[in-house]
């Protein structure tokens, strides 16, 4: 078996996602990115189909490329991602970005809390990676997600936009602010600035410490407008892409990473208290029997929807990782090690990519029909916080 925390094993599994995207993932008709490859051979199965969330991960992939690997066309990518986001994806006249387009052209302007959160992750890397304007656009996109979705009076981000930003959903969620604090995260590491890493702290504050003491430490998905805990949002569509009902496993795992990375940077004691607490409940939707993750649990513990999910297990290996690294303790090893042995065995593609989800047994779904979000994204992210939590 290798080892997993080797960092030239890292690397390569990281270059393997990459070099299954790129360049077949370069679309020379309309500019941007096609993300829905097939994970069996690498063939394009949707060549129009161009989501906000996809592109902007494209683009935080091709810039950690460049940190990691310092080929020029890597950085090229980036740029491109870039350019793609600000000249196509938003929109001038309105404010904002689009949620998804068909080539160039927007079939679907929702204005969404959860996809700006990622143009700020992307505009954040690439202006580390050294691509021209990224930086503007990333303070450019931090106030618009600041001004439009932050509810200061709460500490934390609404939702979602109608496309003339008239309409406010009265829905809150977990996963938009998750993906906020990721971001800020981010961009306070890249540029140095206070005012995100104090924007994270506040966000990882009140969901993982405030809120989650309401439902025993564990984060519930679903609030309402006034940020009560809402147990029946989508109680009847339990397997919702973006808002699936029950507690999610790899959200808690994935919180458990964003605390330690935020533990790096604040001088407060709670959220190295909090990192452990999550993971230990992520842990609880382990399956002991076959491994991996349960999608999602009941508020009794129960599975909900058993099949697994592969950014879920490389979620818990960045969160392992961390943990390792900021608490010494060997147990976290095991669990990055148990981590990625399944990952490999149950989620690596003959390409190299990994498949996004398989059922209860570990056997891998067809790809689907819609436009595909997931272009590497967790799995590369967890090679790069191992690197860096190795790295001290």
């Amino acid at each position: 078996m290798p080892d997993h925390a080797d960092p030239e094993w890292l690397r390569s599994h990281a270059r393997a996602i990459l070099d299954h995207y790129h360049p077949t993932c370069l679309d020379e008709r309309h500019g941007g990115f096609v993300a829905q490859l097939d994970p069996d051979t690498g063939e394009v199965y949707d060549p129009d189909s161009k989501h906000l969330v996809a592109t902007a991960r494209f683009t935080r992939n091709f810039a950690l490329a460049a940190e990691l690997f310092g080929d020029q066309r890597w950085r090229e990518a980036a740029a491109r991602g870039v350019d793609f986001l600000h000249e196509r994806f938003r929109d001038t006249e309105r404010g904002g970005y689009h949620w998804l387009l068909a080539g160039t052209e927007p079939v679907e302007s929702r204005r969404v809390c959860y996809g700006h959160a990622f143009v700020v992750l992307a505009y954040a890397r690439a202006a580390d990676a050294g691509v021209p304007n990224a930086e503007d656009y990333l303070e450019e996109v931090w106030t618009l997600l600041d001004e439009r979705f932050y509810e200061p009076e709460q500490g934390l981000y609404r939702s979602a936009y109608d496309a003339d930003w008239t309409d406010a959903e009265s829905y809150r969620g977990q996963n938009a602010n998750m993906h906020a604090c990721e971001a800020a995260l981010v961009a306070g590491e890249v540029t140095g600035e206070d005012r995100y890493l104090d924007r994270a702290a506040t966000v990882a504050e009140r969901l993982c410490v405030d809120l989650a003491s309401e439902t025993d430490g564990r984060l519930w998905e679903h609030y309402t407008a006034d940020w009560d805990h809402d147990f029946d949002y989508n109680r009847e569509e339990p397997a919702d892409q973006f808002r699936p009902w029950g507690y999610q496993p790899g959200h808690h795992a994935e919180w458990a990473k964003l605390c330690c990375v935020l533990d790096r940077h604040v001088d407060a004691d709670w959220p190295l208290a909090r990192a452990p607490e999550l993971f230990d409940a992520a842990l609880s939707g382990w399956d002991d029997d076959r491994g991996g993750f349960y999608y999602s649990l009941d508020e009794e513990g129960d599975p909900v929807i058993e099949d697994k999910y592969g950014w879920e297990v490389a979620e818990a290996i960045g969160a392992a990782a961390a943990l390792a690294e900021r608490t010494g303790d060997d147990r976290y090893r095991e669990w990055y090690e148990r981590c990625w042995d399944y990952a490999v065995e149950t989620f690596l593609a003959p390409t190299g990519d990994w498949y996004e989800r398989v059922d209860a047994d570990g056997d891998p779904y067809p790809v689907g029909d819609g436009p595909a979000v997931e272009p590497g994204y967790h799995p590369i992210g967890a090679c790069y916080e191992t690197l860096r939590s190795l790295d001290g």
